[in-house]
């Protein structure tokens, strides 16, 4: 649910990254930020509030423009993944634009992915979101552990599923701009529908793609 400011030709997108707790979506969210050229960054926030956090940031804080003079932004966001803080999940997922489920890939936690995946198929519709059109992207965190699912059993579980499925090892920053990448692709093929980048604005999915994640530099922060 872009946000469109007619007057200043402003669209503001909203990205999250939702899962189960520990899955690794701070650090998808850290290490994104981190290898960002610092010119395509606003700062990491943190909320805090009874125990659980939410962290943004502004991705190309001045935003972009297409070719016809509109300015598109973007805003990053996490979810707290523990059960309790459901609420936090609901307000943060709200008018989302696109979704990265970030699951975890060690054996013992296929329950709470599972249960994570229902959970924001459930608040999708309790925020009006229509979870079928919604552009996600399903990655597999951790992969640099031991007691993983092969990427073979993943793929079996989720392959009528669709959604595009990743792997990833987000603490070393392995899969996290393919992720990214993959995110932006959908999102631009679902925006494009009502804004019409690419008929009214000159811009392509490529153009869209390069500009937001800015020729992402890979070397260490």
């Amino acid at each position: 649910m872009a946000i469109f400011d007619e007057e200043s030709k402003r669209l503001s997108i909203k990205l999250v990254y939702y899962g189960p707790a520990q899955s690794g979506k701070t650090t998808n969210l850290m290490r994104l930020h981190d290898i960002l050229r610092p010119d395509l960054k606003g700062d990491i926030m943190l909320m805090e509030t009874a125990n659980d956090r939410t962290l943004f940031f502004d991705l190309l804080p001045l935003g972009f423009k297409a070719p016809s003079g509109l300015l598109i932004k973007f805003k990053l966001y996490t979810v707290p993944g523990q059960v309790v803080h459901d609420s936090t999940r609901k307000a943060v997922l709200s008018r989302a634009d696109g979704v990265v489920f970030v699951a975890d890939s060690q054996r013992g936690q296929s329950t709470n992915n599972g249960e994570s995946f229902a959970n924001l198929e459930d608040n999708a519709a309790r925020v009006g979101i229509d979870f079928d059109r919604l552009p996600l992207v399903v990655q597999f965190n951790k992969r640099d552990l031991s007691g993983i699912l092969s990427e073979e059993e993943v793929l079996r579980r989720w392959q009528a599923a669709p959604w595009p499925v990743l792997f990833s090892s987000a603490l070393v920053g392995d899969g996290v701009v393919e992720t990214f990448n993959a995110l932006l692709k959908q999102v631009y093929d679902s925006l494009d529908r009502e804004f019409e980048f690419q008929a009214r604005h000159d811009l392509s999915r490529a153009a869209f793609i390069a500009q937001a994640s800015g020729q992402i530099d890979r070397s260490p922060p």
